[in-house]
């Protein structure tokens, strides 16, 4: 698994090699700043881990790392985990990567031989239903879709209704890329909340926020924003491979207090891998310390 974290950190692994040419047994703390600052850590968190670091001008691997496994304590509730079907819903702006992201999540769900249903609730433009219909296609997945500019809320109670009465697993529905400063938005998005528990009591079991990996924390008040309209339970980071913030991470953890449950290191359907703060941790630490595991 390392080597797949390993793979989604590269180039920012390769911005600390550029800071650090050599692997050290200790490091400064101010080159260990200077890291994370280059890894988008925010400021406050980076003031932070130093303050919280022993008072030694160089620190250990083992210092580094208890003080940044503080950042991802946080209340992980699984919500329904045995709902059948288990309907996860996911919201995120255009451009995040969420079409993408639903089938490499449906793809795992099918590896791990269950049914998944997939939901177009993106009727707003032609262009997401063909996208998602395509993905669905090239995995064989079936798909409840409808016509352009069609009522959201209906093609997500139409998903759900269809998923119970074929006994399907998991449904996974997608939602429009709205703007979080857009109100008649996102009062659609909870209109599609309030319909999908009509449809079955509790769903959806899951609200999936999509963010952009390559926003590093510009994408922390839109993840707020979304929180604040439907209440987010975890959240994806996309692109994660095409960027050098890969530290952005801890601002996310953070701020929103939310689990990141995937991201996402690649373009192909395999290339969405479950988040385990503990070896992306050790993957960045690997790249500072020489008592470290390549």
């Amino acid at each position: 698994m390392l080597g797949f974290i390993k793979k989604g950190l590269n180039k920012t692994l390769e911005n600390i090699k550029v800071i650090l040419p050599q692997k050290v047994d200790k490091i400064d703390k101010e080159t260990l700043e200077e890291i994370l600052l280059e890894s988008d850590v925010p400021y406050e968190i980076v003031e932070e881990i130093i303050y919280y670091l022993p008072p030694q001008d160089k620190v250990k691997k083992e210092d580094v790392k208890r003080v940044l496994k503080s950042y991802f304590i946080y209340k992980n509730e699984e919500k329904n985990l045995k709902s059948q079907p288990f309907v996860e819903l996911i919201i995120g702006v255009n451009g995040a990567g969420k079409t993408t992201t639903i089938a490499k999540l449906a793809n795992n769900y099918k590896k791990e031989g269950k049914k998944v249903l997939l939901g177009a609730s993106d009727t707003f433009r032609a262009a997401a239903i063909e996208q998602l219909k395509r993905w669905a296609d090239k995995l064989e997945i079936p798909i409840v879709y409808t016509q352009q500019n069609h009522d959201p809320s209906a093609v997500a109670f139409d998903t759900i209704t269809s998923a119970i009465s074929k006994k399907t697993d998991n449904v996974i529905i997608d939602t429009a890329g709205r703007l979080h400063n857009q109100t008649n938005l996102a009062n659609e998005l909870k209109k599609i909340v309030r319909i999908c528990d009509k449809a079955y009591s509790g769903a959806p079991h899951r609200k999936i926020l999509i963010l952009d990996g390559t926003q590093g924390n510009s994408a922390i008040n839109q993840a707020k924003a979304f929180n604040e309209i439907v209440g987010v339970d975890a959240i994806i980071i996309t692109k994660l491979d095409g960027t050098a913030k890969g530290g952005s991470l801890f601002g996310v953890a953070r701020e929103l207090k939310l689990p990141i449950s995937h991201v996402g290191v690649g373009e192909s359907a395999d290339d969405l891998i479950e988040f385990n703060p503990d070896e992306y941790i050790e993957t960045i630490l690997n790249a500072i310390f020489i008592n470290s595991e390549n």
